[in-house]
């Protein structure tokens, strides 16, 4: 087919991230010609995974909690070969290091940790007073969304737990302000006591792997999209190479900031991470947990580290042992550099860190949404234009969120198309 020539398919996906490829997925399991365009060189979008020297290293440190509904729903779970994290958080001490077990997951261990003075009683209070809307996901919809940072203050929770809780949400929502919605953070919550966080055997890009397995052909990269427009009551997608096609209807299934371009009313607003790995040939004593620091005087930029080895053995070649931190991106706050991140990070997990030898550095400045309060769980996922839209940013900032989306949109578009 020459430049100039135009294909034709019932629905363009722009994007092969898990929206893109959830939404591709539906539409052809109707039975719907799909053809999904994506300018990067493998599929995934955020979702990629760099081996080096026989270690695997998810770009930007990312698990996956099998405890997400719309995974039972797309993806054989089983053949991921899921290998967990302990369930909890590793916590460097002013003096020492404690390991606090999930409250809402092992409640046994809630004596244990108050007889080790891990937590106060008063701090046990507090935290169910914050935490019960996790357990009755209901009253987070009567009851109005406020900001994190006020729901932790209204419920009383202080000291080194409060300084746990804030770390630890940091790593995951990619922001330290306590601006981020309180009914997500404990839509978190409630996912982190259902199901242990975990890492394929393949690294975070298996899960994007098997979704596009079954596109095969419908699936083309390195042929990024550089113009969308209507042609008669149908569209014309173009990339870069020259490339065109003729659909019904287009679905931009990329992150915030592109679909901002084809899309009205999309922020382009991002939080960004920075994730240093190491190998090292020695072995870990601790647990396989992630690690946070409560001090109360820490000024380290690592959000947080984990031995990633010692919960995901497929991560490093036999003999070695991986080691990943990650800090902050965003506006003021500058990218630290591999010393700061290693001397940080080995203070955390209670080492030299005189080993670590550099893996990789990912610099991810667009890896997460905000969501910020009152919390909109879902989006609409058709433009006004006409366009439909998916990912992340149209649900909930969370890998649940992508694969919902691409569901919701690929449904508006069967809706659609009869």
């Amino acid at each position: 087919m020459s430049a100039s020539e135009a294909t034709e398919a019932e629905v363009v996906v722009v994007g092969a991230g898990l929206a893109g490829l959830r939404c591709a997925s539906v539409l052809a399991d109707a039975g719907r010609e799909v053809q999904v365009w994506d300018a990067a060189d493998d599929v995934g979008g955020r979702i990629r995974t760099d081996v080096v020297d026989g270690f695997r290293c998810d770009r930007g440190f990312q698990v996956l909690n099998p405890a997400y509904p719309e995974l039972d729903r797309c993806v054989d779970v089983a053949a991921l070969r899921l290998q967990p994290f302990g369930a909890g958080v590793g916590v460097r001490r002013e003096r020492g290091d404690v390991v606090l077990a999930h409250p809402l997951r092992a409640p046994s261990r809630l004596p244990g940790m108050l007889a080790r003075r891990a937590v106060a009683p008063k701090d046990v209070v507090a935290l169910t007073r914050w935490a019960h809307g996790a357990l009755r996901p209901g009253h987070l919809k009567r009851g109005g969304d406020t900001s994190l940072v006020t729901a932790l203050d209204r419920s009383g929770v202080s000291g080194e737990l409060r300084r746990v809780i804030d770390r630890f949400l940091t790593g995951v929502v990619l922001d330290d302000s306590g601006a981020t919605s309180n009914a997500f953070a404990l839509l978190l919550v409630r996912t982190f006591a259902l199901g242990v966080p975990a890492l394929p055997a393949g690294g975070m890009a298996a899960l994007p792997r098997q979704l596009a397995a079954p596109l095969g052909g419908r699936v083309a990269l390195q042929r990024r999209v550089v113009d969308i427009a209507r042609v008669g009551s149908g569209w014309q997608v173009t990339a870069d190479d020259g490339s065109r096609v003729q659909a019904r209807e287009v679905v931009v299934a990329t992150d915030a900031p592109q679909a901002g371009q084809w899309i009205g009313g999309v922020s382009a607003t991002m939080h960004g991470v920075v994730t240093d790995w190491w190998a090292t040939d020695q072995p870990w004593q601790g647990p396989p947990m992630l690690w946070v620091d409560g001090r109360s005087g820490a000024t380290g930029p690592v959000v947080n580290t984990a031995v990633i080895s010692a919960a995901a053995p497929s991560y490093a070649p036999a003999g070695r042992h991986l080691i990943a931190a990650s800090a902050l991106l965003g506006p003021g706050r500058p990218e630290p550099t591999e010393d700061q991140m290693r001397a940080h990070a080995a203070t955390i997990l209670g080492l030299t860190g005189a080993d670590w030898q550099p893996v990789i550095r990912h610099v991810v400045p667009d890896a997460l949404p905000p969501q910020l309060p009152p919390l909109v769980v879902r989006k609409k996922v058709r433009d006004p234009s006409g366009l439909w839209v998916c990912g992340d940013h149209r649900d909930t900032a969370s890998i649940q969120g992508a694969l919902v989306s691409g569901r919701r949109a690929a449904e508006g578009v069967l809706r659609a198309l009869v």
